[in-house]
């Protein structure tokens, strides 16, 4: 990957990631989409101006598909992937879980992935090929070798009070046969932490592709696998996704493939 792509997206990474924590104790405007548990603020908004107002005028013919704006069209068969604020509802909530991430796919592989955790003053870094780092330390998952004694991370779908999907009975099962399961509420996060060797895997029912675009590239820069819920290619465009730094892989889709079968 070319310097400046990489280069700009740190800069607009980092340049988002400090102006949310600059604003994180003011008193936010908070609005819904579709359900009262699916949050967006005005920081959203103006993280979001920022970081595709850099990437437009630095590749005005690429494609940039960001979470609150949706898609905006070029040429150049390259398409920008954004999430300005992922852990929105814990950042409306003053919870310091949250983080930006910018991830640029070219002909529909990701090429080059980057998050900043601004609270924790970490910049997550990934290109095919090259590896992963998290502060220029290189990224490696966890050699964890049985589900038993492993650290695993999910989340719940906006409308859990409507679905009948509501991804519980998973949680119960996992909780049961891992050491323990945690929810952060910034898919983007859980992602790096496995990449980091932290967490040991993580599934998720439904994200959005800016949830999950730069984090699969730091799973699997670092060593991990990246599969959908059957353990076949994540679908970059509608994501359903298991994580996990390998070893454990084929057991956690084997409780997923009997817990939603059940």
């Amino acid at each position: 990957m070319a310097s400046r792509e990489r280069q700009v997206a740190i800069d607009a990474a980092r340049a988002a990631g400090q102006l949310l924590h600059a604003e994180r104790r003011a008193a936010h405007r908070i609005a819904f989409k579709g359900t009262s548990t699916n949050l967006v603020t005005e920081m959203d908004e103006r993280a979001e101006e920022l970081v595709v107002s850099r990437l437009a005028e630095a590749f005005p013919d690429d494609t940039i598909l960001a979470e609150e704006r949706g898609a905006a069209r070029g040429r150049s068969g390259r398409r920008w992937i954004v999430d300005p604020l992922d852990g929105t509802t814990n950042y409306a909530h003053g919870l310091p879980i949250f983080c930006v991430s910018i991830a640029l796919e070219v002909e529909g592989r990701v090429e080059l992935g980057v998050a900043y955790a601004p609270s924790f003053d970490e910049l997550y870094v990934a290109e095919r090929g090259r590896g992963a780092t998290v502060n220029d330390e290189p990224l490696a998952v966890s050699t964890t070798p049985t589900l038993d004694e492993c650290l695993l991370a999910t989340g719940f779908p906006y409308n859990i009070r409507v679905t009948t999907d509501t991804n519980l009975r998973e949680y119960a099962a996992f909780a049961v046969r891992c050491r323990g399961v945690r929810g952060f509420g910034s898919a983007v996060l859980d992602l790096a932490w496995v990449a980091a060797g932290r967490l040991d895997g993580l599934w998720a029912l439904r994200l959005g592709s800016w949830d999950v675009a730069a984090g699969s590239l730091f799973i699997e820069e670092a060593g991990g696998r990246v599969t959908n819920l059957v353990g076949k290619a994540l679908d970059l465009n509608a994501p359903a996704v298991v994580v996990s730094n390998g070893r454990i892989h084929e057991a956690i889709l084997t409780v997923l493939s009997q817990t939603r079968r059940a």
